[in-house]
């Protein structure tokens, strides 16, 4: 079942091979699905080769109830279908370790795509600094689910 504003999302997108986007998916209900062990299943899928084609995962952060994918796109997927994949495999690992079926993440995302390098920077730290903009942990040091290429 699609929310009112799910066509809107889809408005005017494009996918732009090499371009970089941050992306931002919601789980269904916000529901903390990536917690404990879930969590760190779901984050090891964003690892897996296949996951992203041939897109590159620049930054990247799982909470318990969403997460923030900085993503550059390769020649060969197109944003929907790398946007697909890192929602399926990480679902899908997390339904494995909690013996759960069905929809983990909410329908549709929120993508941004950036106009130039100097964003790449700013917004890789915003999303790492997520955790701890939630409360969640007072350092991104102690908060085992994010990574990022600027390591």
């Amino acid at each position: 079942m699609r929310s009112p504003g799910q066509s809107q999302l889809r408005k005017n997108r494009r996918s732009l091979p090499d371009h970089v986007y941050h992306v931002t998916a919601t789980t269904m209900a916000r529901m903390p699905a990536f917690t404990g062990s879930a969590a760190f299943a779901a984050a090891r899928s964003f690892h897996e080769v296949p996951t992203c084609s041939d897109a590159r995962l620049i930054a990247w952060v799982l909470m318990p109830d969403h997460a923030h994918w900085l993503v550059q796109l390769g020649a060969n997927a197109g944003l929907d279908d790398v946007v697909t994949r890192l929602k399926s495999g990480s679902a899908r690992r997390a339904n494995e370790v909690r013996g759960l079926r069905g929809r983990v993440w909410a329908p549709g995302y929120y993508e941004h795509c950036l106009r130039s390098e100097s964003e790449l920077l700013d917004t890789a730290r915003y999303i790492c600094a997520n955790p701890v903009r939630a409360g969640i942990t007072a350092s991104v040091r102690d908060y085992p689910f994010w990574n990022t290429i600027y390591l």
